[in-house]
């Protein structure tokens, strides 16, 4: 009897614990009386049922009863875990429910001057291309998510082919999900609007990448016009839908704010700027930089990857516009309108723990396929553009052989380099220049089976590009300025091996969530060398806990958390049906 009491009451004790777990894994504590009844009487059931029952039972009841209380105890921690990654972790259902609760039933409407897909004539055959570009793989996995109509200009050979009578096309191709609404530029127009004044005066403007910007009068009326344009076309598209939501796209459009606010003072807008603002001072170089900024003020809200980007613009705003700059909710009042001035960091669509992995890809094969030979591989994917830095990374890698001559014939680094607004002068000396780098770099230390730079001049989708992600040892993003550079978080991403290490310009706003990857300064050729060096040299198990530090950090501020942000700052916005009564 006294063996029994003793087992009864040590299960019981074991028993007492897992039911306490149990209860507080649920949704909150359960009150303490109830609590304490529900253990009490747990205890009660074990010794009666223990001393009062035959010995040869004991074994059995004891191992039985521990087993479920077990399996309980693991179902319990299971559901608690993923109730919690269910909070936390945004997708694209959840995005779509969130949004459908705060559009109530109205569209969204995207402008972008670039379109996420181009149907392009190939001979007699039409393709269809996606653009090398941050701002699709960024916008387009919100329309597929909640719907809507992306107005852009039309690009592709054969876009006019592929619309009805409004200029509409179903997309994507293969599982239609939102409209592309195609604007079409005279070439005139994208000369002065997309070459001159966005490309070689906003941009250099915005980018500390030392390249003198250029601001034209004709440049400047196009790109109002284009801008007039773009306005028109929403317009007609928001003609039938009460109190539209709009998102506009990046410094192409930087008056469109104030034109659709004029047109329809019902819509709220926000307009995200997807390069850095440069400080008030630079900034005071662009002409027309009063009605830049007044046209953005349209907006209930201007968006910016980081905080420094908000201040630089709050900043400028204060110096050059008469209104008062709320700094405390950091908000512009000018005109009797606010607008507030945020960071919404963009990021990408990670994939999910349901979606299967793909297979890892052949070294040997791409080694084939683009004569990247060696035991190490390092890789780069950029437009060629001159604030990526592609020419300074080249420099870094050069130093690395002339430091460690033993990976001479070891390390080979691929560039993919997407050929990028060639009919501006600057652009098109650039390419030049990458070519003849690496053409000067292979002659130094080229063998007659290897070349420490392979440079791929052409564009690329995201299909040919992961596969190169997931077989290199490194990837180099060093841009000299960058808004956000979504190529260090695909790479991150496409690592669910945990392996490969990031090298990652501190000049990025990627630098500022991906903390774990080797931050360096690109200017600095030595520190980009040593980075290549502790890249190749790093332990797996370091390389794992990095990479799995920086995925976790993806999986959670992914792209629809990015838009549901947005979504939710524009949900705020008093409508004007409640603010005129």
């Amino acid at each position: 009897m006294q063996l029994r009491l003793a087992l009864a009451l040590s299960l019981a004790v074991t028993a007492t614990v897992y039911a306490s777990r149990l209860l507080h894994l649920q949704d909150g504590p359960v009150r303490p009386l109830l609590a304490s009844v529900m253990i009490t009487a747990l205890c009660l059931w074990i010794v009666r049922r223990i001393v009062s029952g035959p010995v040869d039972r004991l074994a059995a009841e004891t191992t039985r009863l521990a087993q479920s209380l077990t399996e309980a105890r693991q179902a319990a921690e299971r559901e608690a875990r993923l109730r919690h990654e269910g909070e936390a972790v945004w997708t694209a259902d959840r995005l779509k429910e969130h949004v459908k609760s705060k559009l109530d039933g109205r569209a969204l409407f995207v402008a972008a001057n670039r379109e996420p897909y181009e149907h392009i004539r190939v001979g007699r055959r039409v393709e269809v291309r996606t653009p090398a570009s941050g701002l699709v793989t960024g916008i387009e996995p919100v329309l597929r998510a909640c719907g809507g109509v992306w107005v852009a200009q039309a690009t592709g050979s054969a876009d006019a082919e592929t619309v009805d009578e409004h200029g509409h096309v179903q997309v994507p191709p293969d599982d239609p999900q939102y409209t592309l609404r195609r604007v079409w530029l005279t070439g005139e127009e994208e000369d002065g609007y997309y070459y001159g004044f966005a490309n070689e005066g906003l941009w250099p403007l915005c980018h500390i990448a030392h390249t003198r910007p250029l601001f034209e009068t004709q440049d400047w009326e196009q790109y109002r016009a284009v801008n007039a344009k773009f306005a028109a076309a929403l317009i007609e598209e928001m003609a039938h839908t009460r109190e539209p939501w709009v998102l506009i796209q990046d410094y192409h459009f930087a008056l469109l704010p104030r034109l659709i606010k004029e047109a329809r003072p019902d819509a709220r807008v926000a307009i995200f700027w997807h390069i850095p603002w440069t400080n008030p001072e630079a900034f005071d170089i662009c002409p027309w930089r009063k009605e830049i900024l007044d046209g953005m003020l349209g907006a209930d809200i201007i968006g910016f990857h980081i905080q420094f980007h908000c201040n630089n613009f709050l900043e400028t705003v204060d110096r050059t516009l008469e209104c008062r700059v709320d700094w405390e909710r950091f908000a512009v009042k000018r005109s009797g309108h606010t607008t507030l001035v945020k960071p919404f960091p963009i990021s990408i669509a990670f994939p999910s723990a349901a979606e299967a992995p793909s297979p890892a890809p052949s070294r040997e094969a791409l080694a084939r396929a683009h004569g990247a030979v060696g035991r190490w591989l390092g890789v780069g994917v950029d437009r060629v553009d001159y604030t990526k830095g592609i020419v300074e990374r080249f420099r870094g890698i050069e130093r690395f052989f002339e430091k460690y001559p033993e990976f001479i014939g070891q390390f080979c680094f691929l560039q993919v380099g997407a050929p990028s607004r060639t009919l501006i002068p600057r652009y098109h000396d650039l390419m030049t220049q990458v070519e003849l780098e690496a053409g000067r770099i292979n002659a130094r230390f080229a063998t007659k089976a290897w070349k420490p730079i392979v440079f791929l001049k052409k564009h690329h989708s995201h299909s040919e590009i992961e596969p190169l992600y997931r077989a290199a040892d490194l990837c180099m993003v060093t841009s000299l300025h960058d808004g956000m550079n979504l190529v260090a978080k695909e790479f991150v991403a496409s690592r669910d091996d945990e392996r490969g290490v990031l090298i990652l310009s501190r000049f990025t706003g990627a630098a500022r969530e991906l903390r774990e990857a080797l931050i360096v300064n690109p200017y600095d050729v030595d520190q980009m060398a040593e980075s290549i060096r502790s890249a190749l040299a790093m332990e797996p198990r370091e390389q794992t806990a990095r990479m799995r530090a920086m995925r976790a950090t993806l999986r959670e501020q992914n792209v629809y958390l990015w838009a549901a942000r947005l979504i939710d700052e524009l949900s705020k916005i008093p409508s004007l049906a409640r603010t005129t009564r």
